[in-house]
């Protein structure tokens, strides 16, 4: 009996180490006390986000970048920390898309928004889904071809999105 109460506290222990170590791996390095890194906010009205973006980015002739993830996946996170950590790549995104954050997570899967987006999250997290200035979704990205070691390529990200801006879409009309 006591082996099996041994063996059973060991593999709770071992499960609570795990759990622990995943939760310091997605902490923020700017602050003295790790944080846990939420960059998604399950709470967020996910169409309303994208309806915004889409008007402010059909005036300024952007297209609509919507990142699909949420803050349990340690890609989404890494994602996002290399575009904060790579001036050049926040530049040109910010330049030529709006950008929208959609949460996916047990609290708020947005169903709804995601079925509008054509189901992007059959490629896994993070998924990139790229509007048009009517909302229109024109591509849908598996992030895992822009991954490159244990991240993501800020060079393959950026040949990514130079294919998808609006002038490479509309050659003609941004003459």
């Amino acid at each position: 009996m006591n082996k099996k109460l041994l063996i059973f506290l060991l593999s709770i222990s071992f499960g609570l180490a795990s759990s622990q170590a995943q939760e310091k791996a997605v902490t923020s390095k700017n602050t003295e006390e790790a944080q846990p890194v939420k960059i998604y906010n399950p709470s967020a009205n996910a169409q309303a986000d994208i309806d915004a973006a889409v008007a402010k980015a059909k005036k300024e002739s952007k297209h609509v970048f919507v990142q699909v993830g949420g803050n349990w996946c340690i890609w989404c996170l890494r994602f996002h920390q290399l575009v904060n950590d790579t001036p050049e790549l926040k530049q040109y995104l910010g330049d030529n898309f709006e950008t929208v954050l959609v949460n996916y997570s047990p609290e708020n899967k947005n169903e709804a928004v995601l079925k509008k987006l054509k189901n992007p999250g059959r490629f896994g997290f993070p998924v990139f889904v790229i509007l048009d200035g009517n909302g229109e979704v024109i591509h849908i990205q598996n992030s895992a071809y822009l991954e490159q070691g244990k991240g993501h390529s800020a060079k393959l990200i950026t040949d990514f999105l130079k294919n998808w801006t609006y002038t490479a879409v509309n050659p003609i009309a941004s003459k």
